[in-house]
Parts: structure tokens; sequence; C-alpha cells
């Protein structure tokens, strides 16, 4: 556990983190159901899976108890891994589950032999810019109107993922993860 996780008094070992499986769309869709104004359909999804089937995606669950409380997605694209989607159920979060995604999402890019990671995040949300930032993603641009047609986006990219500097954070930020 990191010192900051023991401070806030947050841990994700307890998580049971494993690759989303079609059995797992119905908890997945009710908290992508909550968690954007525009959610992703259950074919969408299906479709998404069967790319991570040819190693094209990666698809993690996040179980506490048994129970599905977060879910993340990447997509790899020649050198370069695209963070897809990071959700947790409302009354979960602020336990440190997103972070351990994304963890785990930058140690399989890491394996897949990825030099960089993208996303977008809005505009409007500055816990999850803050939760990037500290994975090492920088500002790069931004996508006018990308949410609804009405809320801007900020494009993120995090490089050198396979340097020493970056593995070291990645094991600080989440010791749990895997390698």
């Amino acid at each position: 556990m990191s010192i900051l996780a023991r401070f806030l008094g947050r841990s994700t070992a307890g998580l049971t983190i494993e690759p989303m499986r079609r059995r797992d769309l119905d908890e997945v869709m009710r908290i992508e159901d909550v968690s954007y104004p525009r959610p992703w359909t259950r074919t969408l999804f299906d479709g998404e899976l069967e790319m991570a089937r040819r190693g094209e995606r990666c698809y993690l669950t996040a179980r506490d108890e048994g129970r599905l409380v977060g879910y993340a997605g990447l997509m790899f694209v020649v050198a370069d891994a695209h963070v897809t989607n990071i959700a947790v159920a409302p009354e979960q979060q602020r336990r440190g589950i997103a972070t351990r995604l994304l963890a785990e999402l930058s140690w399989e890019a890491v394996r897949h032999g990825s030099d960089a990671m993208t996303l977008e995040v809005r505009v409007s949300n500055t816990g999850a810019q803050a939760l990037y930032e500290r994975f090492g993603f920088v500002p790069a641009g931004v996508r006018k109107n990308y949410y609804e047609n009405t809320e801007d986006a900020i494009v993120m990219w995090c490089n050198e993922l396979r340097s020493e500097q970056h593995l070291a954070r990645l094991s600080a930020l989440c010791p749990e993860a895997a390698r």
C-alpha cells in the first residue's frame, strides 16, 4: 500500500482485477449508465470485448467482495495505447479504485510494448485530470465540443512508458498493481 493510500485510509489490495467478460456486462452497464450522459451501449461493449479477444484492446473489471465496482479500457494503436474509459460506481469513488485501474492499464500498455498513452478528459472533470497528472499525463491539446457536442476535452499524453522513471512512478503510485 502506498503512503498516500495509508494516509487517506484507502487500499485497493483487497480488489480483484480481472479481464472484463461478457458475463460482466449487466454490472458494467449499471455503472456506465450512471457515469456518462451518453453511455456506451451493450453492443459497443460486445464489439470492444471481441477486439480484446484479438489483442487489440484490454478491458478490466475491479471487484470488491465479488461486486463489480469499476472498469477500465485500453485500445492499442501502433506503438501507443489509448485509455477508452475508466468508471467507478458512484458510491465506491474516492477509494483509489480508479488509481488501481489506471495502474493496471499502464502496466498492460508496458507489457504490450506501447511507448505512450493518451486519453481525453472533460474540461470540467478536475478530479480525473489530477489523477492523470499523478501518472505523468500532461495536457497536449483541446478537442472542442468533444463531449455531447457541448463540452471540450483536454487531450493528455504520457510518454516514455517503459522508462525507469515511469516504471518507478507506477510502482510508487500503486504497488499492488500487477507488474
